[in-house]
């Protein structure tokens, strides 16, 4: 049977199936709008992608907007060099075109990133340097803890681009994934690994509609308004050399935009996933970088308990990019997938990796693409991981089109997938779609055409069991909304101790601005002859040297906690004692080592103990720890709910499990150590060599930890005036 015969048949059994289907797309439903487009064109891979856009950008001659969650002036599109006589650098081309057409505004929005990825990202992007036309801003609203992660380009309102690439470094590849290629190197001339993503490019409405989009994400961002929509019969700016996919299709665009300042949040990406998921009937095909959503896989392991059998096959990187997203969305992967596994006894559900000969061991293709596609039937692809801070917490943008009959559409959706499945099991798209029609099984189709050499290899993600017992789950790391610090608040102190709350931070602002009069009474008054400083500092030095100091320290801690002793004179005398270094070493180990004991002991008394003893409100504390976890144990050790020891006994009898009370206790205790220290360090240089700069230093600090406390209470007395008595 060859392949056109082979896809016939399947698509007569497919179209008795597509009779009998429900429509996914809703508009003001699961997505924003439903607009006609003239053109659509999928774009594989960089190469592609970047050249595309590169043309579309070079016909602009009336507005460009750039969104994306990093945006590297220095990045490339067309490494081996372009023929359009402009220059190779984003930066240099966009001011290129800026000073070649005299009415071109460009709009440049890039997520202004988080601390973590300084290292990874131009710090000072050099966009704004040199033409008055060319606008780059960085976006900072968001909720805590979200981002900015919409991949849009839109062209003179005519032509957009949506997809999961940013315009940065180390993104541009060929389908051929060669793991050497000499135009595979990033700004400095460095090589990176294999790269793999996709996007899609659309004219007409739908790029109408994306630069509305465009315009608001801007206006929000910067409180600036920006060129208005350009008319309609705008200039063509279709990309040389990309044939569209399917013509006069109706393209929906759905968005994630979290709640913030006021604005209703948008949830449109989580329910389009849900329905598509929902209305698979034969096999729901993936590639994504994150699958870590405990949403989606409460979606799939509903189906995948559902007779008849819907296959799930899911295309995702061997490995996390970096560490901290090996120990962190790793092991969220690793977790879903040994569930999904346990409730999948017919072998319906796979996880695949790509694997390319040549590469070492550790290495891998990195999967960066996000698409779904169902039965042929429905395909959206765009920004949106399936993970679930992108279906409620990050700002997303995702293309989505249906068949809904239409053989023409169906024919694009399936040429895709057979598109990418040769891709990455190294076949042509033909063989792909021949051998899963004669199955009549995706799974049965990949896992037939898997070779030795490049090919689709099953993934069996595992976790050290030392790293699974310290992560914590999905509402941590991997949050579908914002923690927002207000709420906390109210959720962990009742209403009546709020005050009693704001109280304790006063008295802490007291403490510091205590030790800072001493400070100038120790240097210019008599108490210098009474208290010797320097004769404390070396009794802590000889300290310092004997073998059982740090033995001594611990159990100084221990016996203070049980003491009920303030943790907070604690780490104060041993900053005094051993230095800003090691005192803060010494006073964060005996402190999570206290709490450690006073949890015990809590744990052991047990809740009904505790609900005897502590009365009303601390039995009101050991209900909401019980609630909020970890997210609990960093708040308490920032904010003084309670005094430290009496959190500690009843975090234990709440049931607040072990390693969210050590890791909430290490890292809710580590800034306010580290500050203690480091402000007793400056007292004792004030003391001895006083001047304008130690003691202007010593104002700093003070005035920090004021402003710090008068923002808290001024956050408490606003949460208080809002809620209802």
């Amino acid at each position: 049977m060859d392949a056109q015969h082979a896809a016939t048949e399947m698509d007569t059994a497919e179209h008795g199936l597509a009779r009998n289907r429900a429509e996914i797309l809703v508009a003001g439903g699961n997505c924003w709008r439903i607009e006609r487009a003239q053109r659509l064109g999928f774009l594989i891979d960089g190469a592609q992608y970047f050249a595309a856009v590169r043309s579309a950008l070079g016909r602009a001659t009336r507005s460009i907007f750039i969104l994306g969650w990093d945006i590297d002036s220095r990045m490339r599109l067309v490494p081996w060099g372009a023929n359009d006589g402009l220059p190779e650098p984003l930066g240099e081309f966009l001011h290129a075109l800026a000073a070649r057409q005299s009415d071109l505004e460009i709009y440049i929005l890039s997520w202004d990133f988080a601390i973590l990825f300084a290292f990874e990202r131009e710090w000072l992007p050099t966009f704004t340097q040199k033409h008055h036309r060319l606008s780059f801003r960085l976006d900072d609203r968001h909720p805590p803890g979200g981002s900015h992660h919409q991949k849009v380009i839109v062209v003179d309102d005519a032509v957009a681009f949506v997809s999961g690439f940013d315009l940065t470094l180390r993104r541009w590849d060929t389908p051929e994934h060669q793991c050497v290629n000499a135009s595979r190197i990033d700004h400095e001339g460095k090589p990176y690994l294999p790269f793999h993503d996709l996007g899609a490019v659309v004219d007409g409405a739908p790029a109408r509609a994306l630069g509305e989009l465009a315009r608001d994400r801007w206006q929000r961002a910067t409180h600036r308004g920006a060129l208005a929509l350009a008319a309609n019969g705008a200039a063509d700016c279709w990309p040389d050399g990309i044939e569209p996919d399917i013509t006069d299709v109706d393209v929906a665009i759905s968005r994630t935009d979290p709640p913030f300042e006021g604005r209703p949040g948008v949830r449109e990406l989580r329910q389009l996933h849900l329905d598509a998921i929902e209305r698979a009937q034969r096999w729901i095909y993936a590639e994504n970088q994150y699958f870590t959503g405990r949403t989606i896989a409460d979606a799939l392991a509903d189906r995948l308990a559902q007779p008849p059998g819907v296959e799930v096959a899911i295309v995702s990187p061997l490995t996390q990019s970096g560490w901290l997203e090996v120990s962190t969305m790793g092991v969220l992967r690793a977790r879903l997938h040994q569930r999904l596994r346990e409730l999948d006894p017919d072998g319906r559900y796979r996880l695949y990796c790509p694997h390319l000969p040549g590469l070492d061991a550790a290495a891998c293709l990195n999967v960066h693409s996000k698409i779904l596609i169902v039965d042929d039937e429905f395909l959206t692809l765009g920004s949106a991981n399936l993970s679930d801070r992108s279906m409620g917490l990050d700002t997303e943008c995702n293309l989505a089109i249906e068949a809904k009959g239409d053989q023409r559409i169906r024919n694009a959706i399936a040429g895709l997938r057979n598109r990418l499945l040769g891709e990455h099991l190294d076949r042509d798209p033909a063989v792909v779609a021949a051998e899963t029609a004669r199955r009549g099984s995706l799974i049965g189709a990949i896992d037939a055409l898997r070779g030795p050499e490049r090919s689709l290899l099953p993934l069996e993600p595992v976790v050290a069991p030392e790293l699974d017992m310290v992560i914590p789950d999905q509402s941590v790391i991997d949050p579908e909304q914002s923690l927002d610090p207000g709420e906390i608040a109210a959720d962990l102190i009742p209403h009546k101790d709020e005050q009693r709350v704001a109280g304790r931070l006063v008295a802490i602002a007291l403490l510091f601005f205590t030790l800072a009069a001493l400070a100038l009474a120790w240097r210019y008054t008599p108490l210098q002859q009474w208290a010797n400083l320097d004769a404390l500092v070396r009794v802590g030095t000889r300290l310092e040297e004997g073998p059982f100091t740090p033995l001594a320290v611990m159990l100084a801690y221990v016996v203070g906690g049980l003491l009920v002793l303030p943790v907070t004179l604690l780490i104060a005398g041993t900053g005094v004692v051993f230095g800003p270094l090691l005192g803060a070493v010494y006073s964060l180990t005996g402190a999570t080592l206290s709490a450690l004991v006073t949890y015990t002991i809590g744990a052991k008394l047990g809740r009904n103990t505790i609900r005897r003893m502590a009365g009303s409100r601390l039995n009101e504390l050991s209900r909401r720890f019980a609630k909020r976890g970890l997210i609990a144990m960093i708040f308490v050790r920032v904010v003084p709910v309670a005094p430290f020891t009496i959190v500690n006994v009843v975090a234990g009898a709440s049931h607040v499990s072990l390693r969210d009370f050590i890791l909430g206790t290490v890292i809710g205790l580590l800034p306010g150590t580290t500050l203690i220290v480091l402000f007793i360090d400056r007292i004792i240089a004030a003391i001895r060599e006083p001047g304008v700069a130690t003691f202007a230093l010593v104002a700093l600090v003070v005035g920090l930890i004021v402003a710090a406390t008068l923002m808290v209470r001024r956050r408490i007395a606003r949460d208080q005036i809002q809620k209802p008595d």
